[in-house]
């Protein structure tokens, strides 16, 4: 879940939608380097908590996360072993230092395409469910 500056928006839960931080709370986690990649959109700034995606990884659970673009390279250098795959609007094209952050680039024009593809490049931790669990 990231955790950004900005004010909190009517419909969102600290803690739930993002994790909502003071500037120096984040500059003070941006410096412990308990953000795994930030970055500044407008006069606010956002970034990804590392020790609850740490914890997930550690565990073995798969994890998404939606980046800007800059937060690829960060994410790259600190967890080399991560896969990276850049989900593009049609017509987009990355430049050739930007798409080396990446393992794969999809095109996000249709969104049941992009999820069998990204299911089958990273797998699925969620059993099938056209495929009951057997039990007993």
């Amino acid at each position: 879940m990231p955790a950004t500056t900005r004010p909190r928006r009517e419909t969102e839960i600290d803690g739930d939608d993002r994790v909502f931080l003071a500037p120096a709370e984040f500059d003070r986690r941006l410096a412990l380097g308990e953000l795994l990649e930030w970055s500044r959109i407008g006069r606010y700034h956002r970034g990804t908590p590392y020790p609850p995606l740490r914890a997930r990884l550690d565990a073995g659970q798969p994890v998404l996360l939606p980046l800007d673009l800059p937060g690829a390279p960060l994410i790259r250098a600190r967890l080399p072993d991560s896969r990276l795959v850049l989900l593009s609007p049609p017509g987009y094209e990355p430049d050739a230092a930007m798409s080396a952050a990446f393992e794969h680039t999809l095109t996000h024009d249709l969104t049941e395409r992009v999820v069998n593809e990204l299911v089958g490049l990273l797998g699925s931790s969620y059993p099938d469910p056209a495929r009951p669990r057997v039990r007993g």
